[in-house]
């Protein structure tokens, strides 16, 4: 019997079984559509839809995509849609959950970019999205604590995720430099405490009577054929750089959208730790260096990103929107506006999946290894800290519109001024902690109705 199995997983994981293609498309646009709230808020929206709720991947298969999208540049959200909707459907299903993950962000800032250079005018979209931002907040804090309970088993991994949260909330540590050490102290710790590191384990049955995942923790895998790798990597660098040269044939070497397409391509390789990592640089560079927009601009696209769906690092569309608008011969300012958008979004994301369909099925092997088991335990308490780091910054910047930094013994300090305390977000975000935590509301009731309330305070009101 035909199967379509992505290379590296075997017909006892379960892969498909039960979920059909056409209702696997339909869960990505749900997760798509309320994909806000950064990387943390999105991860905790596939882990309640899809682990929770759906049922389709088991914990430890979920924490163990996560893992591995957290080592790699680009954004891990979006990764890790690409990882689990490959792990469905193959190929076509990494495409699918991948790129729709995406889609609603391109089209919601494309909008906005296009309103934004012909009437600078955003408040629409900051009444839509204000109701939203205390909900995720909730969302985020459950994702903590749900994968806390799954890896924190004791002293040792509670301890990894207090120093990684230390780490980068008080010290600024790169997100790089925490997960390699994570990762180091699991493998070397497992040799010699291998019980207290071995805690995601690769193979798990579930209990008598329970219903297994679609997703299972099968033990057996197939091992990636070398020659499927490479074919793998040569379509996906064709894929990426075929229209980088296509633009310099037909435009030119000095072209802004052929200048574009390669700044974004290297910043594409090296946005480790998620897209506030590199935003600094991209910012320089496109301000000061390039001249394609001002540093207050640039706030506003950042704005942009954090107020619509999809990964954060989506602002690269808005600056390369704004630098083709500015710079559009021989085109029209609006198409070559819009030709940029496609060119930034297109070199941005398609890396990403590369490095999950090229890397993907040797992790999925790899799976079960015990040395490898106990570096990944690691990791994943480091981004129990990690995570605890974006929901605490994530909440400063919702409930407070003014946060000064101090360092203190080299220690960096995020002190909000009490006085700019939002009261109605804090409100939303409590009704919302109740809606979840309390009356046990679905996720998407909760984020309608916190949606619904922000926009009415914020039309009537807020503004």
């Amino acid at each position: 019997m035909k199967t379509d199995l992505p290379p590296g997983v075997s017909a006892t994981d379960g892969q498909g079984h039960g979920v059909t293609f056409a209702e696997a498309l339909r869960v990505w646009i749900r997760v798509a559509i309320f994909s806000f709230g950064g990387p943390a808020g999105q991860i905790a929206v596939m882990h309640k839809l899809l682990v929770e709720e759906k049922h389709w991947v088991s914990e430890s298969r979920f924490l163990h995509a996560l893992n591995y999208v957290m080592l790699l540049p680009g954004p891990e959200a979006q990764q890790l849609a690409t990882y689990i909707g490959w792990l469905l459907h193959g190929y076509r299903g990494g495409l699918v959950s991948g790129t729709l993950f995406v889609l609603p962000g391109f089209l919601s800032i494309l909008a906005l970019s296009i309103l934004y250079a012909g009437f600078q005018e955003v408040v629409l979209v900051q009444a839509i999205f204000y109701g939203l931002k205390p909900a995720v907040m909730a969302l985020v804090v459950e994702a903590v604590i749900r994968i806390g309970k799954r890896v924190l088993k004791n002293r040792v991994m509670i301890g990894l995720a207090v120093a990684a949260f230390l780490a980068i909330f008080f010290y600024s540590v790169p997100f790089p430099w925490i997960i390699l050490a994570a990762a180091l102290i699991g493998y070397g710790g497992g040799k010699i405490w291998p019980d207290t590191f071995y805690i995601i384990k690769g193979h798990q049955t579930p209990t008598l009577g329970e219903k297994g995942p679609a997703i299972a923790d099968g033990p057996q895998r197939q091992r990636p054929a070398l020659g499927h790798s490479a074919l793998v990597l040569v379509i996906s660098l064709a894929v990426w750089f075929g229209p980088i040269l296509l633009l310099a044939g037909l435009l030119g070497r000095e072209h802004i959208l052929l200048t574009e397409a390669i700044f974004f391509s290297k910043t594409a390789v090296v946005t480790f730790g998620g897209a506030y990592a590199v935003l600094a640089y991209i910012a320089q560079e496109a301000v000061n260096t390039y001249g394609w927009l001002q540093a207050g601009e640039m706030l506003d696209g950042l704005g942009m990103a954090e107020t619509t769906p999809g990964p954060l690092i989506q602002v690269v569309q808005f600056v390369g929107f704004l630098g083709a608008y500015r710079n559009p011969a021989p085109f029209s300012p609006m198409t070559a506006g819009i030709l940029g958008s496609i060119v930034t979004t297109w070199v941005t994301f398609v890396p990403c999946f590369l490095w999950i369909f090229l890397g993907a099925p040797y992790i999925e092997y790899l799976r079960g290894n015990r040395a490898l088991s106990t570096a990944l335990s690691a990791i994943t308490a480091a981004i129990v800290g990690v995570v605890f780091n974006l929901a605490i910054w994530f909440s400063l910047h919702v409930l407070f519109a003014q946060i000064n930094e101090v360092h203190l013994w080299g220690a960096r300090l995020l002190i909000p001024v009490w006085t700019s305390l939002d009261p109605a977000a804090l409100l939303i975000a409590l009704a919302a902690f109740v809606a979840l935590f309390r009356l046990h509301w679905g996720m998407f009731k909760v984020i309608g109705g916190s949606a619904l309330v922000g926009l009415l305070y914020y039309l009537l009101l807020g503004n």
